[in-house]
């Protein structure tokens, strides 16, 4: 889901009667009709229904029609149920299911020969090399230049929470950490695996130009991008 289709699924919840008809839902367990909701809300069926519609549209209920009751006689009936979706929304931004999903690869495919803090460097920076590569197939020429290879960083790193930001044309900054608090905690290693994963990026677009580097500013991500020095 969606930034934007997170924040408009959490509006249709901010009523408080389309909140309680959506865990009605979700504690009834299979599809409902409007004349339950219409009953459980002790409101209009026109009201009922009014409401079910703006929950579908958020994404938060799924409609269909189908025969209710023993016999499948006379007009189908229109019926609701819960989707899949799972709403999130920080401010700023929180990315802890991409950590999860570091730290479980982690686990499952440490070696004997290497520790958790290594595994887990290893995985971080597998993941960005492949989102790199993953970038590097969409594009149509053979080289990428600083300035390009600047911009799709950003534009990618933005996506997954980290609010990059120029400081000048020949440096990106990554305002947010988008693993906070939980770098707070362990800053060695959450640094260390957003480092891992921002130079795999690098890598992995094979952006020969630009380059991944610690640098540590309380508040921030500790990774800056930058332009190589000319040799």
């Amino acid at each position: 889901m969606t930034d934007d289709a997170a924040i408009s699924a959490v509006a249709a919840l901010g009523n408080e009667l389309r909140r309680g008809m959506y865990r009605f839902a979700r504690r009834l367990a299979r599809p409902m009709t409007r004349d339950e909701v219409a009953e459980y809300a002790g409101i209009s069926l026109e009201l009922a229904a009014f409401h079910l519609d703006r929950l579908v549209e958020a994404g938060l209920l799924q409609a269909r029609y189908e025969h209710v009751g023993l016999r499948p006689v006379g007009p189908a009936s229109r019926v609701y149920e819960p989707t899949d979706t799972e709403v999130q929304v920080s401010l700023p931004e929180r990315r802890h299911d991409l950590l999860a999903r570091i730290l479980m690869q982690a686990v499952l495919t440490e070696s004997g020969d290497e520790n958790a803090r290594d595994a887990t460097v290893r995985v971080a920076a597998d993941e960005g090399i492949r989102t790199g590569r993953e970038l590097r197939e969409q594009l149509h020429t053979d080289r990428v230049g600083a300035e390009r290879a600047l911009s799709i960083v950003a534009n990618t790193l933005d996506q997954q929470g980290f609010e990059p930001a120029k400081t000048d044309d020949t440096c990106l900054r990554l305002r947010n950490c988008p693993f906070h608090p939980l770098a707070t905690q362990a800053p060695e290693l959450v640094c260390g695996l957003n480092y891992a994963y921002v130079a795999g990026l690098v890598h992995g677009l094979d952006a020969d130009a630009i380059h991944a580097e610690l640098v540590p500013v309380p508040g921030e991500c500790c990774v800056e991008i930058s332009v190589q020095p000319q040799r």
